[in-house]
């Protein structure tokens, strides 16, 4: 596939939903940042692009980080020259244990990576697709499933998912004036390391019991972002659940 003219940024492309979205979008002939904390992973998905592996560029960055966020913005802008994709990917969960028990170091690396790292970013993305030419540009937010509903001992996760929600809509109606549309699609048990325990060794339910969750392939997801990254400017999917068909969150609890 040879390049489309577009630029997308996707952050923690090095593994699972990010990586697969980043290939995707390459193979569909997107220019590709891939942004991420560590640079290893990142080279071999650029290795696995292929030839498409041409149209990358990577960028070690702590989301959290203002200052690494300026500049994975900087670096875009002087590699490509515009930006018209954001997927907000990267985040983090906590180790699963009782509300009570979370320290503040615990609590506070969740926000940092999942909420305020969405907003550094998307901030980031406004400056530049506001003052490009054609103007405008399409933004994605990773809400998950756990932007509806808990699991158990799962508290810092799903609130900052709860404010990625509240951050999709402000972001919405704060980008129309610059012709930026943006998006969530949240996703349920998609096949990545991060759910490998889910089909193995089983997740905690709501009434306490371990149970073997389904899981279907991360690829499906990946299709839906370039599904969205496609649309015109004067079309949105505004939300977008995506989930195992046989996982228990529909009557979850």
């Amino acid at each position: 596939m040879t390049s489309n003219g577009k630029v997308g940024i996707v952050t923690g492309a090095g593994t699972g939903v990010g990586k697969a979205s980043a290939l995707a979008l390459l193979h569909d002939g997107y220019s590709v940042v891939q942004a991420g904390r560590r640079t290893e992973p990142l080279e071999e998905t650029m290795q696995e692009a292929g030839d498409a592996g041409s149209r990358t560029l990577t960028v070690s960055a702590d989301v959290g980080d203002p200052k690494a966020v300026a500049t994975l913005f900087s670096k875009t802008i002087d590699a490509f020259g515009r930006l018209d994709v954001l997927f907000n990917n990267a985040g983090h969960g906590a180790p699963g244990i009782l509300l009570e028990d979370l320290t503040y170091e615990q609590w506070k690396r969740v926000v940092d990576s999942n909420l305020t790292g969405t907003f550094l970013c998307t901030q980031e993305a406004i400056k530049i697709m506001k003052n490009q030419d054609p103007m405008g540009g399409r933004i994605i937010n990773n809400g998950s499933t756990a932007s509806h509903v808990p699991r158990p001992n799962s508290a810092p996760y799903v609130a900052t998912k709860h404010g990625i929600t509240g951050l999709t809509k402000a972001t919405s109606l704060d980008g129309r004036k610059y012709n930026i549309a943006c998006s969530q699609i949240d996703i349920g048990n998609a096949a990545t390391t991060a759910t490998d325990r889910m089909s193995s060794i089983g997740a905690l339910q709501a009434h306490g019991e371990v149970r073997i969750e389904p899981r279907f392939d991360v690829d499906n997801v990946a299709e839906a972002v370039v599904f969205m990254s496609n649309l015109p400017l004067d079309a949105n999917v505004q939300f977008i659940q995506l989930i195992a068909t046989k996982m228990p969150f529909i009557g979850r609890g």
